[in-house]
């Protein structure tokens, strides 16, 4: 008779079902100390530069005018970083802001497969040990929740989607010492163990750890980013740094080209302002915003308009006949936006800001000055520039450009130009030029 208990008996015990704090839930074979290492390492220079070139970028848009220039409120000791914005070289802000933009896009694979590659650690129950391990927590959810929320309103402002809760400059500004805070306290808890990662190497899994003789040193902590159950290797390591590489490359080749002249600008193909010129001619560069879309019309820049300058010497309003009868000078200058992009540098034609100052009553060492633009709409309808800005021989309130007057959408009929300052402080289409009042 065959033992019916054993008929009724299951053919297989039941698999345990596995959860994200089992570490064999994470069945990668790629996870790895020295892959997580080598990725954050990367990022600590990445980052870092990422860090500095957008403090450079809010000390270049002169915070302290605050609340002309600035739109950052309450920043308190967060302002140690203000200086007076220098004017030399003409291409600083280029170089800072286009570094600060691309370098942030190049890292976006890297800092997502940073993620990923530490994503078990994650989920370890109990979440916190020690006070050490608290600190280490916390330092985590500042650094992720920042980085993420300092690429996505990156990403979006330079893609000109402005979807945000309020000011850009608020929230980015804010975000990044969050981030800062966190990448900080994590780079001095974790980059010691990353260097001796790289340096002594540390075995797949618990399972490749072999039996060490008797008399041999004590054996290498087992790699606790490893999985202890791997899949079959589909790529190794070195691969997946390869596939990260690749991405961090083809965005450096379809992006960089919006800030740097060269042979990459025709290949910008994924971002706003850039291979694709918007034009021909003299005027055929790019611009932000049109004439149109900030409701600048043809009465307003027509034969009644007047540039009104004030002063201690009183207020004198000049047309646009007056100031191309006024001595004339020329600079060759790029234009720089905070969303990374920029000009190769065109030829300006104008008068000297240091000359109208004059006419307002400061002969000598002429102070900053607050300008006022005809459009009706936008954010930077007003702005400030340093005395510094305003004695360089190079700042103008430019007429013309690359040989002919000013199109609509650059500006006419006078626009700021001045070396080294945010796109957005070189106004069009100017009304108002009040010289001593910031």
């Amino acid at each position: 008779m065959p033992d019916l208990r054993r008929l009724r008996a299951p053919l297989h015990r039941p698999t345990a079902v596995r959860t994200p704090a089992d570490p064999a839930f994470w069945r990668s074979p790629v996870r790895g100390l020295r892959l997580t290492a080598v990725l954050g390492l990367v990022l600590l220079a990445g980052l870092t530069l990422v860090l500095v070139t957008g403090l450079l970028s809010y000390a270049a848009y002169n915070p302290d005018l605050n609340p002309v220039n600035d739109k950052t409120p309450d920043k308190g000791l967060l302002g140690f970083y203000l200086f007076s914005w220098p004017t030399g070289p003409h291409w600083l802000y280029r170089l800072t802001q286009g570094l600060h933009v691309t370098v942030g896009v190049v890292l976006v694979p890297v800092v997502l497969a940073k993620l990923w590659s530490v994503i078990p650690r994650l989920f370890v129950l109990p979440p916190v040990r020690s006070a050490a391990q608290a600190l280490e927590r916390i330092s985590l959810l500042l650094l992720v929740g920042g980085v993420l929320f300092q690429i996505i309103t990156g990403l979006l402002n330079i893609q000109l989607d402005y979807l945000f809760p309020g000011s850009f400059y608020t929230l980015h500004f804010y975000g990044a010492w969050v981030f800062t805070a966190g990448f900080v306290a994590h780079a001095a808890l974790k980059l010691p163990r990353a260097v001796r990662a790289l340096r002594r190497g540390v075995p797949d899994s618990p399972a490749a750890a072999p039996d060490p003789p008797v008399d041999a040193a004590p054996p290498v902590v087992p790699d606790p980013l490893a999985s202890p159950d791997p899949l079959p290797p589909t790529v190794s390591r070195r691969g997946a740094l390869a596939m990260v590489g690749a991405g961090s490359l083809l965005l450096l080749v379809t992006t960089a080209g919006r800030s740097f002249d060269g042979p990459l600008r025709s290949l910008a193909l994924l971002t706003p302002r850039g291979g694709e010129e918007p034009g021909s001619g003299p005027n055929g560069f790019q611009i932000n915003k049109t004439a149109a879309a900030l409701r600048i019309t043809e009465a307003d820049t027509g034969e009644g308009w007047r540039l009104t300058v004030r002063g201690p010497a009183g207020e004198f309003r000049f047309s646009r006949a007056q100031l191309l009868a006024m001595e004339q000078h020329g600079a060759a200058l790029p234009i720089a936006c905070v969303e990374g992009w920029s000009t190769s540098d065109q030829r300006w034609r104008g008068v000297r800001l240091s000359h109208l100052a004059a006419l307002a009553g400061y002969p000598a060492d002429p102070p900053g000055v607050f300008v006022e633009s005809l459009q009706r709409a936008g954010s930077f309808r007003k702005a400030a520039l340093r005395d510094n800005q305003v004695r360089d021989g190079r700042s103008l309130l430019a007429l013309e450009v690359n040989g002919a007057p000013l199109s609509a959408d650059h500006g006419y009929p006078a626009r700021i130009i001045v070396p080294a300052a945010p796109g957005v402080l070189n106004t069009k289409w100017v009304r108002t030029l009040t010289f001593g009042e910031l």
